[in-house]
């Protein structure tokens, strides 16, 4: 139990039935109950079979091998095995190893006590003589285990290959159905309902599982004992290793006197929710904080607490690093703090542009707590609950759905985009999806031309989302304890600091002649260059034709339709397009 209540692992959010992340699964099989056949029965010839029956003298480099080489043997042959004996010398470790029938032996006679009613069950067990007894030798100081014995007489009747596959040696529930069963049995399912989805999943018929519904009801009942017993140790170490946290940021605090945290305790003065954040980051807030992305991507399943980081992107295109936070849950309350906290950090400035995933508590706080910034959910936290949500649904059709999906979200109109929604919805029958429901309500979030108008600093680009996402993993790429994963996200931070520092030299070239495009090139760095260049090749593409008021109207050379109406207002520095 120790050593599963040790290890640090952070997982990926993932949208599930229960909402759960943790997975701790064991696994103890059950007898399977079976009439007793009195009757000598020797096994046929096994030239048919595709290896040999183990013989006196076979030769195997372990005893784990011998039993790995018997149980296959066993069960092409209609019974299962297990260990009986082994002896022990102060020389060699165990010399001996003693494998039988599953049947072999007779079960002790339980006694009762007056008073107690026991289930009175039947004891597979009848006496079978079938064996095989090994022995350890070392030669030239090599250790080999020896076939001395072996008898394949049974006393029972053998099975067939669908009934030996459902003796207990052979029952075994493989880690992905242990993590889908957890899953299912959180969500609420019963046991029978979820032997049905497992064998719906895998296209079998019924009955045709490797295991029996016993061995998921026990499954799940001994699951449950393991949750209860790790609670206590898991308990213990989460405060211990939350204090040790809480001790490091009070160290680092008195070493330097720009680094800022926070943190709350609940009823019980426990340490709840714990923030903090590095002095370099709240001096680059105050440069690059017009735009932030608040990523809750990954959990810890031992602490059971959420992780989340603010970042922004620098002048160079990378993301920088502005602080983090670890929560007990993700309730509004909890969100909210959080949020207040990083604007207190950061001296009581709030963002132009806060960008998230579609958790709907997490949109609710900020809401609530930054009225004034826009928030903005990426195209990349979309896309993936897209494909979750629709490619089973849709089977076939999801490829032309997705097709649609990403043309939709491209549309320069607002009107364009509400007719080809509405159309989408039609073609595809989604018209009473509760997923397509919520990603409409929420169009002003994340569709192009809706957001357009925001400040996005190109942080809602695929290639900014992976840039973060190496930098989490740099973080959860190592297994630690609470303290030493706030060192690790330190040493992060400062490299990534270092990076922002480094002097871009290099050279960038003149593409229209353009002489704002030279003035740029002269005071912006290349990334910020590049992407004013990029846009004044764009430009070259629409024809602009002066209004009598003032006003132009912008066409592409190309479309006869979609022209847009640009307003210059010189004396307020201002430019609105249509």
């Amino acid at each position: 139990m120790a050593s599963v209540a040790s290890k640090n692992m952070w997982l990926r959010r993932q949208q599930c039935p229960c909402g759960d992340w943790k997975c701790y699964v064991t696994y103890e099989g059950d007898a399977e109950e079976t009439s007793i056949v009195s009757q000598i029965v020797k096994t046929e010839s096994l030239q048919s079979q595709d290896m040999v029956a183990p013989y006196v003298g076979m030769v195997f480099k372990t005893d784990d091998d011998a039993f790995e080489y018997y149980g296959n043997f066993a069960r092409k042959n209609g019974f299962s095995i297990r260990k009986e004996r082994s002896r022990l010398s102060p020389q060699l470790g165990i010399y001996k190893r003693d494998f039988v029938c599953y049947r072999s032996g007779f079960a002790p006679a339980r006694k009762k006590l007056s008073g107690e009613h026991h289930r009175d069950r039947k004891s597979v067990r009848c006496g079978c003589d079938a064996k095989m007894y090994l022995s350890k030798e070392v030669i030239d100081g090599v250790s080999q285990w020896f076939v001395v014995q072996f008898s394949n007489v049974h006393n029972h009747e053998l099975l067939e290959d669908d009934q030996v596959r459902l003796l207990p040696a052979y029952r075994k529930i493989n880690e992905a159905d242990q993590e889908r069963i957890l899953l299912l049995s959180k969500a609420g399912f019963p046991i029978h309902r979820i032997v049905k989805v497992l064998e719906l999943e895998k296209g079998i018929q019924g009955g045709q599982l490797p295991f029996l519904e016993r061995d998921v009801r026990n499954f799940v009942q001994n699951r449950k004992k393991v949750v209860q017993e790790n609670d206590a140790l898991l308990n213990e170490k989460r405060e211990n290793d939350t204090m040790e946290l809480l001790e490091a940021c009070k160290a680092t605090k008195e070493a330097d006197q720009d680094f800022v945290y926070d943190f709350t305790v609940d009823q019980n003065d426990k340490v709840e929710n714990i923030a903090w954040s590095y002095g370099v980051a709240v001096n680059s807030y105050a440069l690059f904080g017009d735009v932030v992305y608040f990523d809750t991507t990954y959990r810890s399943i031992t602490y059971d607490m959420l992780f989340g980081a603010w970042f922004g992107i620098d002048n160079n295109g990378q993301p920088i690093f502005f602080g983090c936070v670890l929560l007990q849950d993700e309730t509004l309350r909890s969100f909210a703090w959080a949020i207040q906290t990083l604007i207190r950090f950061m001296k009581g400035r709030c963002p132009q542009t806060i960008l998230s995933d579609l958790d709907p508590r997490l949109r609710d706080a900020i809401t609530s707590e930054l009225p004034s910034t826009k928030h903005v959910t990426s195209i990349w936290n979309i896309l993936p609950k897209v494909s979750s949500w629709f490619s089973l649904q849709l089977g076939s059709q999801y490829a032309d759905f997705k097709s649609e999906f990403d043309a939709l979200y491209r549309l320069e109109s607002t009107e364009d985009f509400e007719l080809r929604w509405n159309q989408m919805v039609s073609i595809f029958g989604l018209g009473s999806d509760k997923h397509i429901t919520l990603l409409y309500s929420l169009r002003t979030s994340w569709v192009l031309s809706y957001v357009r108008v925001h400040f996005l600093a190109r942080m809602a680009t695929t290639a900014y989302s992976k840039s973060v996402d190496a930098f989490l993993k740099g973080i959860f790429g190592v297994q630690s304890c609470l303290r030493g994963f706030f060192e690790q996200v330190g040493i992060a931070a400062n490299l990534q600091n270092e990076r922002h520092q480094e002097i871009q030299c290099q050279y960038m070239d003149m593409k229209t002649c353009l002489p704002i495009e030279e003035h740029s090139r002269q005071i912006l760095t290349p990334f910020a260059f590049n992407a004013l260049q990029q846009e004044l090749i764009v430009s070259m593409q629409y024809a602009a034709s002066e209004m009598a008021n003032g006003s132009y109207l912008v066409r592409h050379f190309r479309k006869i339709d979609g022209e847009s109406l640009v307003i210059w207002i010189p004396e307020d520095e201002q430019i609105h397009c249509s």
